[in-house]
């Protein structure tokens, strides 16, 4: 798989730039090499053939072949998973497994996508005597997607696949961290017969080229991936030319666990669920609420999983890799400091590099619901175990957060589970399971902190289309 891990990719074709970034491989914390350190004047350039691109073959193709291209897409990253796999492993640091399984989950969008392309349809509205009135949903055009270092592929996936469904094209600012995976995908989409300028990658600072990208007047749609502080700015600057924002900014995601909650088939998904990719994840579930009846029950089935954990290199394929930088582990590091009683942590192993980012997965309690660590986003391997009495008090401690963006029931109760689905503020709400293995069809998004709009499924599709109304008077 060709691709140039130096430059950016704009209007098809491999470009270099005056000034480049370090390139660091968190398990060891030691430079791999170096990315492009695209500026305004790329991202302007990128901007310009996207517009091209519209105005061109990519702006006359028909949505059959717009599908037929996605899904060729999703056929050659379905053959390359272990390349890319191995990509982002290194360059993110998670374990392998789980890199692997974000590549499968970058086909199946592209699939999914590719086959949604031409089934996104309008509709008529009875009216008036002597008319007919029909709606279209037609592409917004350049579309910005700024995407963070944790999911490269299933971002790119979620949010690019959705795009180029609808006929957009597309501006990528891959995160300065970790962006090997989304040069890489602009070479699949080059080879798989996108047209140039449909598809453009622009690696850089968010200061720099993620700046220049949310602020460009030729840009009609951003799509932001990241941190609330930085979800502001890109609001901010999209505002000044009245864009349409997409918002995914992290969560304080709860998993609410009644007395009679079957805690065997619980108990997985109440851990893999805080500690997947270190705990580095908008969707991570970092607070455990359980009724006091079972509370000393089920931290202690945690605490056993939790000490069974190892923590090492991505090549490694142990349960958690390294965090993404010294930054990263300095921050939870930080949370960590603030208190709580440890109930068990896992084991970094003997033989993980000295220089990479590695924090022990942490399970706390012995906090209350107001204290930092219960909730604010750590974005680290910690979970913190709170007891509730009841299902009113369940109900305030997990919306007593400004996030909501995702919240699990687990109890055998259906009037409940019912109830509770209702009330919990969240974008997405699981009944005895937690994430539903990623959920490609599946409306992703939040409310609160966590942002707007929704992604994947064919909500994602509706917000990358404008709606257009067509009212023909015919007597």
């Amino acid at each position: 798989m060709e691709f140039d891990r130096r430059g950016v990719f704009i209007d098809g074709v491999w470009q270099g730039v005056s000034a480049h970034l370090p390139l660091e491989d968190p398990s060891t914390g030691q430079q791999i090499g170096e990315i492009a350190r695209g500026g305004a004047a790329e991202i302007d350039a990128a901007v310009h053939a996207a517009e091209a691109a519209l105005s061109g073959d990519w702006g006359r193709a028909t949505a059959a072949e717009r599908g037929r291209v996605l899904a060729c897409m999703g056929r050659i990253v379905a053959e390359r998973v272990e390349e890319l796999a191995a990509l982002e492993a290194q360059d993110v640091g998670k374990p392998l497994t789980q890199a692997r399984a974000d590549a499968v989950a970058l086909a199946r969008y592209l699939e999914f996508y590719g086959g949604a392309a031409d089934k996104l349809h309008g509709a008529t509205i009875p009216y008036l005597d002597g008319y007919t009135v029909y709606t279209l949903r037609e592409p917004h055009g350049v579309t910005g997607h700024i995407i963070p270092w944790n999911y490269p592929m299933q971002i790119i996936g979620r949010s690019v696949g959705a795009a180029l469904a609808t006929g957009n094209a597309c501006v990528l600012k891959p995160a300065e961290q970790a962006c090997l995976t989304a040069l890489a995908f602009a070479a699949i989409a080059a080879e798989a017969g996108l047209p140039a300028g449909a598809l453009n990658v622009v690696p850089g600072l968010g200061a720099e080229a993620g700046a220049a990208l949310a602020a460009h007047p030729g840009i009609r749609h951003v799509s932001f991936t990241g941190s609330v502080g930085v979800g502001r700015a890109v609001q901010c600057a999209a505002a000044e030319h009245i864009v349409p924002v997409t918002l995914e900014l992290g969560g304080k995601s709860p998993q609410v666990v009644f007395a009679d909650a079957d805690l065997e088939s619980a108990l997985t998904f109440l851990v893999n669920a805080g500690i997947q990719n270190a705990g580095q994840t908008c969707s991570a579930s970092s607070r455990i609420l359980v009724e006091r009846s079972r509370h000393d029950e089920v931290l202690a089935r945690m605490a056993e999983r939790y000490a069974a954990l190892r923590v090492g290199r991505a090549v490694d394929d142990l349960e958690v890799g390294p965090l993404i930088s010294a930054k990263q582990k300095a921050a939870v590091e930080g949370f960590l400091a603030q208190g709580g009683e440890v109930a068990a942590e896992g084991r970094i192993v003997d033989d993980a590099p000295t220089q990479g980012h590695y924090v022990a997965p942490r399970l706390l309690t012995g906090i209350g619901p107001d204290h930092p660590l219960a909730r604010d986003e750590i974005f680290g391997p910690v979970q913190v175990v709170l007891p509730f009495d009841d299902e009113e008090e369940a109900v305030a401690i997990a919306n007593g957060t400004d996030y909501g963006l995702v919240a699990s029931i687990w109890s055998e109760n259906g009037a409940r589970q019912m109830r509770l689905a209702k009330r919990l503020r969240a974008g997405q709400v699981f009944i005895n399971n937690y994430g539903a293995g990623g959920g490609v069809e599946l409306p992703f998004g939040g409310t609160g902190l966590s942002g707007h709009g929704r992604e994947k499924g064919f909500e994602a599709l509706y917000g990358f289309t404008t709606l257009k109304t067509v009212a023909a008077r015919h007597g």
